[in-house]
């Protein structure tokens, strides 16, 4: 009698659910198939959506149109629709589910009570997990504060510590198979924005200026994809290197204790070593980037994000609204629209132009420029930068006492797209040469003019006379101790009006440095940044001058070609 009495309980609370308890089989299987179908579609044509107006794989252009359409847009979404709501219905009607979810005993075809076998059979397992649990909790929270709240997804354990707010999400700590991470949330709403930047982080993953992506995972509301972690962006450390000490300012309060202060600038106003060495990493990640036909479209110092591992690395980030040439088209579709961030985007973007890798050279011009002035921008204050960049109105005073930086960011920036360097070209120039290869490039040259003394009218001594007064003013003497000039007169007769001579006694000194008396080496510094810095600072404009002129006759040489086309750094 006891064990029927709990039969009929355990029935009663069966016939009390609102649906049937064991439905018919046919209805079963219909509404599996729809699901089944239902959750196909879902996937299947949104991604299908994103890749054709991606232009990922070749489809032809009359099909495309036809996607395009009214017509071709609502049919594909009524069938998105439809069979949503079926997948929907089977959710709502599936007894299963309802069950588990108010935890009613699990029951045979025939209505009974599962058996106790299998019941000890799942207590067993049960059991097995329960033991192992917290030392595979400890395993999947490594790296996050065991007191933080959040949720596992897949291999994803996904805090509530909100890092930063994304352009398209929000970033989150917490860990992918035991890895610390960045974890950027978007809502499935975005599912073509989670799409792209995983196919293109994918595509691109493994370069060391391009931020990794570990893993992807879904629930019913967002996407998660697993980040590589890093420290800040790039518009962080310019930030919190630009305010004193007193000034407790967001960034500064945030990113305290996570590594020691770095110093961005020299004294005398020039980008530091670490400095070059980022903006070269951003430089570097580019062309890595439109190796692979791909264009970031939204280049700012937010999405240069900043690592440290023994020395800090930059890496380009945020590639949701990138897009990758077709085949060997050299620019995006007609259809690409102006996407980027404002007063960071080319002036064919904001003027929804044909876009090409240029776009990224735009960018890069101002994202330069911003590192080498702390926080300042060519195109002026926030509110008026786009109608500057759209009139062509660039500002760089900030940069005058750079010649390197004038002459690489007004090309960077020119308005006609066609004129600006490629990220290669901006790879090897001399803005992100060291003290080193400064003064050898000064060596070869004068080596490589000793050949043209040998001619008659030589083409490039003219060349190079031609600019003496942009390199040095009227005499380069003018602006050397008398102690030195007594020393160097010793050996040979020096004109003072000569690029050529100027560069040559650069040369000599540099060849008998250890042979320099004591007071000379005193007044030059050390080799090689203190003697680099002697001429740096008394002629600014003379390496410029001397590299334009080499690089119109001998970027083909064979002495030359890595100056110009090979990494000399």
């Amino acid at each position: 009698m006891a064990s029927s009495s709990k039969a009929a309980s355990s029935s009663s609370h069966t016939l009390n659910l609102p649906l049937e308890s064991n439905p018919p089989q046919h209805k079963v299987g219909i509404f599996s198939a729809l699901a089944i179908l239902g959750r196909v579609f879902s996937y299947i044509i949104p991604i299908f959506m994103v890749t054709v107006s991606a232009d990922v794989i070749p489809i032809p252009d009359a099909f495309k149109q036809w996607l395009r359409e009214p017509l071709g847009l609502t049919l594909c979404i009524l069938i998105l629709f439809f069979t949503s709501m079926y997948q929907m219905i089977v959710d709502l009607t599936k007894p299963k589910t309802i069950r588990e979810h108010l935890d009613f005993p699990e029951r045979s075809d025939a209505g009974t009570v599962t058996s106790k076998r299998k019941q000890k059979k799942r207590s067993r397992k049960k059991n097995r997990r329960a033991s192992s649990g917290v030392r595979s909790d400890e395993k999947f929270n490594q790296g996050v504060d065991a007191s933080e709240d959040g949720h596992k997804i897949g291999k994803f354990f996904v805090s509530n510590r909100e890092i930063d707010m994304g352009s398209n999400g929000i970033l989150l700590e917490g860990t992918y198979d035991g890895r610390r991470v960045a974890v950027k949330r978007l809502v499935k709403a975005c599912h073509d924005v989670a799409f792209k930047e995983h196919l293109n982080l994918s595509v691109s993953d493994g370069h060391p200026n391009i931020v990794r992506l570990y893993g992807i995972e879904s629930d019913r509301d967002f996407w998660y994809l697993a980040l590589e972690r890093c420290t800040c962006s790039l518009n962080d450390l310019i930030q919190r290197s630009t305010v004193s000490e007193d000034q407790a300012t967001e960034v500064k309060v945030r990113l305290k204790g996570t590594f020691p202060e770095v110093k961005l600038w020299t004294d005398k106003g020039y980008p530091s070593t670490i400095l070059v060495k980022l903006m070269r990493d951003v430089v570097s990640g580019l062309v890595h980037l439109h190796k692979l036909g791909m264009v970031h479209r939204d280049l700012k110092p937010q999405n240069v994000l900043i690592l440290k591992e023994g020395s800090l690395c930059a890496k380009l980030s945020d590639l949701g609204i990138s897009k990758r040439l077709v085949g060997d088209k050299s620019s995006l579709s007609d259809h690409a629209t102006g996407c980027g961030s404002s007063g960071w985007q080319a002036p064919e973007q904001l003027l929804n132009e044909r876009q090409k890798r240029a776009v990224d050279m735009f960018s890069l011009g101002c994202v330069l420029c911003y590192c080498m002035t702390a926080g300042g921008h060519p195109f002026g204050d926030r509110l008026e930068r786009d109608n500057n960049i759209v009139k062509g109105k660039v500002d760089l005073f900030l940069v005058e006492h750079i010649p390197e930086a004038v002459d690489l960011l007004s090309r960077l920036l020119d308005t006609d797209a066609e004129l600006r360097p490629k990220a290669s070209e901006v790879l090897n120039h001399p803005l992100f040469w060291d003290s080193d290869t400064r003064l050898w490039f000064l060596h070869d040259v004068s080596d490589r003019l000793r050949l043209e003394e040998r001619k008659a009218n030589s083409d490039i001594l003219k060349a190079l006379e031609s600019v003496s007064s942009l390199a040095f003013g009227s005499k380069w003497n003018r602006k050397m101790e008398s102690a030195f000039l007594n020393h160097i007169k010793k050996y040979r007769r020096y004109k003072y009006d000569s690029v050529r001579d100027l560069v040559r006694v650069v040369r000599n000194q540099l060849n008998h440095y250890l042979e320099l008396p004591l007071e000379i080496q005193k007044i030059l510094g050390p080799v090689n940044e203190g003697f680099d810095g002697y001429f740096r600072s008394r002629y600014p404009n003379l390496l410029m001058e001397v590299y334009k002129v080499m690089h119109q006759y001998c970027r083909e040489e064979k002495g030359f070609n890595k100056y110009f086309k090979g990494s000399v750094v």
